[in-house]
This record gives C-alpha cells, sequence and structure tokens, in this order.
C-alpha cells in the first residue's frame, strides 16, 4: 500500500486554521464562511469592511500561492449544474447547521462547543457514509 502526503492540502488546512486563530486572536471575529457572508447579507453597523476584506483575501489567495506551484483544482470535466446543486445544498445545510464545516469544524472545535462538536462529527460520518457508497456504487 502507497501512501503519499496531500501537502496541498495539509498546507491549506495550515493556512486556513492559522487565518482563523489570527482573526480571533485580534479581532474576536469567527471565520466560518457561512457566517461572513450572512453577515454581508445583513449589514450591521461597521462591520461590512472585515467581511470584504476576508472574501478578498480568499478570492486572490491562489495568486500569492502560485509561485510556490499550487494550483486550483481542474474543473472542466464537472458538470455546472451539479456543482450549483452542491452549493446550494451545502449553502442550505449551513443554515440548518447554524454553521458551516470551517466554522463549526476549525474554530468550533477550538472552543470546545458541543454544538460544533456535534456538527463536525456529522459532517465527518456523512462524508465517510459518501465515500463509502461512492467507492461501492460508482459515481452518486
Amino acid at each position: 500500500m502507497n501512501f503519499n502526503i496531500p501537502w496541498e492540502s495539509f498546507i491549506g488546512g495550515a493556512l486556513l486554521g492559522l487565518s482563523a486563530a489570527v482573526l480571533m486572536l485580534f479581532s474576536g471575529k469567527v471565520a466560518g464562511i457561512s457566517g461572513v457572508i450572512g453577515g454581508l447579507l445583513k449589514p450591521q453597523q461597521h462591520d461590512s469592511s472585515w467581511r470584504i476584506a476576508f472574501l478578498c483575501g480568499m478570492a486572490i489567495s491562489f495568486v500569492v500561492v502560485a509561485p510556490f506551484g499550487f494550483s486550483l483544482p481542474d474543473i472542466s470535466h464537472t458538470n455546472i449544474i451539479v456543482m450549483c446543486l452542491g452549493g446550494l445544498l451545502v449553502g442550505f445545510g449551513s443554515r440548518l447547521g447554524n454553521g458551516c464545516t470551517s466554522g463549526h469544524g476549525i474554530i468550533g472545535l477550538g472552543r470546545f462547543s458541543k454544538r460544533s462538536i456535534y456538527a463536525t462529527s456529522t459532517f465527518m460520518a456523512s462524508a465517510m457514509i459518501v465515500v463509502f457508497l461512492r467507492k461501492q456504487f460508482g459515481v452518486l
């Protein structure tokens, strides 16, 4: 059995955790992306600038890491309708679970939040079931 370390994922996860920790330490803000976007859709006084800066940083981050050999995943063979449907389901699930995977998984677990432990356990169990079904039956 051959095991390769997915360095891009490892470094990306470390940078995501670092950015969430820095945002929490220096401003007390939570870096869950559904909360960041949700706050832009229902803006409160003096609360939009950091959210816009956070989203712009996410959008242009690939420019910073591209010289190091990292690239965006190739999605040219992916059905755009399935992608949009998946995005809508993720958004619905985030609203239903009061947060997304990054908010619960990174920030919530770091704060020992019971709700985040349950939510992250549900995310992980669902992902394992989907991977198992996909491996057993092919494309879902």
